[in-house]
């Protein structure tokens, strides 16, 4: 957006902006907040401090001082946007889901090497871990979380014996930490830091960047349930939830949705271990010592890849999920309709999260729900696989369009990186980084809210 298409929309961003940072308590900082989105929106190439304060006509001091020292609360500001994005959505789904932030260095919170499905590989990156709000025609941030790598824990370095105290970090080997300087060339033989060495220098890295020390190394699945317990606090609750194998694969993520009460439908692996929706467990003979035995079911568990080659492609059927939107740029990609084959079965998933959390006087049964699978025409096997606890009655035109609902947080990630800056933030500190993923966010709900009420706004698409 330009100068004077801001101006255009200074009314309604102004009286946005005094809605977001209400609880901001100095006349300065509101005025900075406001002048930090304006940033945010105006064109430019690069979106950090620098090149913002200059297209602004400030200090960039100014803006660097909100981001990192200044007293405000971030997190009401995030539970004000929340609020808002949910009230004008009207999300049918919540999504979870991260991305990467790509760095050259070593010195910007929580970077590692590290997967990031933004790169498509390992690379010297930020993981950061999101809960969008989502219909087929608009989407928004509600939350977000950096993630804290093990090597950014101390509590992750191994003793001799390669036990580790935070409980939610792995076992970890003992692998050689190499003492040279990052981007210079390793030498052949590498040696091992000290285990004191690691830990002072993680501490060091934790103090530069201040990051609050309860802030520690878990599971991304944990990080999303976090934030969906944090939405609750503030009234706010998914209608249905959603969310890449990445997450769907994990039964302690499955149970704790289940645990919360709220419905899902979630992408999984193929090796997923199940039983038959119709499979029953068998009494277990008792030994005449102890409790009398749980039921068990007679055969093993099988993998949902099993079950879905042993049904067979024949019964898949052709389902419509919506049509596709044209490409942005002239001969990338034709309007359409996007549709496949599915079937859907129901199944009882396995394992021992799911096991525990049965009620303690159970009789065995495991519980069961939707497996849905996408088999493409012509193909040896199916390309997806998804979990659901909706009711049985649930048709699987219904199913399939709530699975494909993940495609809009593409959008705001599209949206937030290549049109607001999400990435562009060059500080190093832990706030400054949740500062400016916040009014990145705010900025896009405002742009969201530009083209649900009045769609001839400036800065449409």
């Amino acid at each position: 957006m330009d100068e004077g298409g801001l101006e255009q929309v200074r009314v309604q961003l102004q009286e946005f902006a005094a809605e977001m940072f209400a609880g901001l308590r100095r006349i300065d900082q509101r005025e900075t907040g406001v002048r930090y989105l304006r940033g945010l929106m105006l064109d430019g190439a690069r979106k950090s401090m620098q090149p913002m304060a200059a297209r602004l006509g400030v200090d960039h001091q100014q803006l660097q001082q909100f981001l990192t020292s200044s007293t405000w609360d971030v997190t009401g500001v995030r539970r004000r946007a929340a609020t808002a994005a949910v009230s004008l959505i009207e999300p049918r789904v919540w999504v979870v889901d991260d991305t990467g932030f790509a760095k050259d260095g070593p010195a910007s919170a929580c970077v590692a090497r590290q997967y990031s499905g933004t790169l498509g590989k390992v690379g010297n990156c930020q993981i950061a871990v999101s809960v969008h709000a989502a219909t087929d025609a608009a989407s928004a941030v509600l939350d977000w979380r950096l993630f804290v790598p093990e090597s950014w824990d101390e509590t992750c370095v191994p003793d001799e014996a390669g036990k580790v105290t935070n409980i939610h970090a792995k076992r970890l080997r003992r692998q050689p930490v190499t003492l040279d300087e990052a981007g210079k060339k390793k030498p052949h033989l590498r040696k091992e830091v000290p285990r004191e060495q690691r830990i002072t220098q993680i501490l060091s890295r934790r103090a530069a960047s201040k990051i609050p020390d309860e802030e520690r190394y878990r599971p991304k699945w944990l990080m999303a349930l976090e934030m969906i317990d944090e939405l609750a606090d503030w009234q706010l609750h998914p209608p249905l939830l959603t969310a890449d194998a990445g997450y769907g694969q994990v039964a302690e993520f499955r149970q704790g949705l289940t645990d919360r009460g709220i419905s899902f439908i979630v992408a999984t692996t193929s090796t997923t271990t199940v039983q038959p929706g119709d499979a029953e467990p068998a009494p277990v003979a008792y030994a005449g010592v102890g409790k009398y035995p749980t039921p068990r079911y007679p055969d093993p568990a099988r993998t949902i890849k099993d079950l879905a080659l042993e049904h067979g492609p024949d019964q898949a059927a052709p389902v419509h999920w919506r049509e596709r939107l044209p490409a942005t740029e002239a001969g990338d990609r034709p309007a359409g309709t996007l549709s496949g084959h599915f079937f859907a079965l129901r199944v009882r998933p396995a394992g021992r999260t799911v096991r525990e959390g049965l009620p303690p006087a159970d009789d065995g049964v495991l519980p069961d729900c939707w497996l849905l699978v996408q088999w493409p025409p012509g193909d040896t096997e199916p390309s997806d696989y998804w979990l659901s606890d909706l009711p049985a009655d649930t048709t699987l035109t219904n199913l399939v369009h709530l699975a494909k609902s993940r495609w809009r947080i593409e959008h705001d990630y599209r949206e937030l990186k290549t049109g607001l800056g999400l990435d562009h933030f060059e500080g190093r500190s832990w706030i400054g980084w949740h500062r400016h993923v916040t009014l990145a966010t705010t900025a896009q709900l405002f742009l969201t809210q530009l083209r649900l009420t009045d769609p001839k706004a400036p800065g449409q698409p």
